[in-house]
């Protein structure tokens, strides 16, 4: 695609999110309250219980807080890493079932964004560094890597509730 197509097609898309902000978008004054009180957990699947402990816990300072086994699927996990704010972050180990490497598709997983104060931003990309995971940072506030498992992580220094220095909330 020559630079010319990508700039078409990235202002029939703007075109398109103007739109639907339009239409969708209200006032943060006249916004509803969600129904919702908060994120419970998220899950994400897991080829190894330790290793997923040893890199949640340990490079990414989130602490287990609790690991039972899955009522869906007897034999396999289902734990839990606290990642503040009341919210964790939880896992499934489906041992037995060949369920594959990560992969995105659609209605799936892009990434999980946690948001974590600067400093320990900081030290977190040092832990991670000194790990051998790869990373990408972006405006610097940004850290993208991958779990043990291909999961696409983001730390993002930004605080709750905005993103780049944009109230997203």
């Amino acid at each position: 695609m020559t630079t010319a197509e990508e700039q078409q097609r990235s202002q029939k898309f703007a075109v398109q999110r103007d739109a639907l902000r339009e239409q969708y978008l209200e006032p943060t004054e006249t916004r509803p309250a969600s129904s919702a009180r908060g994120l419970h957990h998220t899950a994400l699947v897991s080829s190894d219980v330790e290793a997923t402990v040893r890199f949640y816990q340990g490079i990414l300072e989130f602490p287990l807080t609790e690991l039972i086994e899955n009522r869906d699927y007897p034999g396999s996990s289902h734990f839990f890493f606290d990642i503040g704010n009341g919210n964790l972050l939880a896992f499934f180990d489906f041992p037995g079932l060949d369920v594959g490497p990560y992969q995105e598709v659609l209605g799936g997983l892009h990434h999980v964004a946690i948001s974590v104060e600067p400093a320990r931003w900081e030290r977190l990309r040092d832990k991670l560094i000194a790990a051998n995971v790869e990373l990408a940072e972006h405006s610097e506030v940004s850290l993208y890597f991958r779990d043990p498992d291909g999961a696409r992580i983001e730390l993002i220094a930004d605080p709750l509730g905005e993103m780049y220095g944009s109230k997203v909330l």
